[in-house]
């Protein structure tokens, strides 16, 4: 059962900012500033390892996916957008 909690989360915090990012492209202005994402895809890639040492592959897809659309939002804001204060 405890599963099924952990892949719930995973859809639910994958959703919230696959949503962010969609509305950013939509309005053409990051949806994050350029430090947060940075930070957050550090972040993320540093957990994501740290769930391949421990073989937790919940939290492999949730931490992979979260450094992939932080990195597609700092690129986003570098590229096109105007970065939020």
């Amino acid at each position: 059962m405890a599963d099924y909690f952990g892949i719930l989360g995973l859809v639910l915090i994958l959703a919230g900012w696959v949503w962010e990012f969609y509305q950013a492209l939509k309005s053409n202005t990051a949806g994050v500033p350029l430090s947060f994402a940075l930070l957050y895809g550090a972040g993320s890639l540093l957990l994501t390892l740290h769930s391949i040492q421990l073989g937790d592959t919940v939290f492999i897809i949730l931490n992979a996916a979260a450094t992939l659309i932080a990195v597609a939002n700092a690129i986003f804001a570098i590229t096109r957008g105007k970065r939020k204060r």
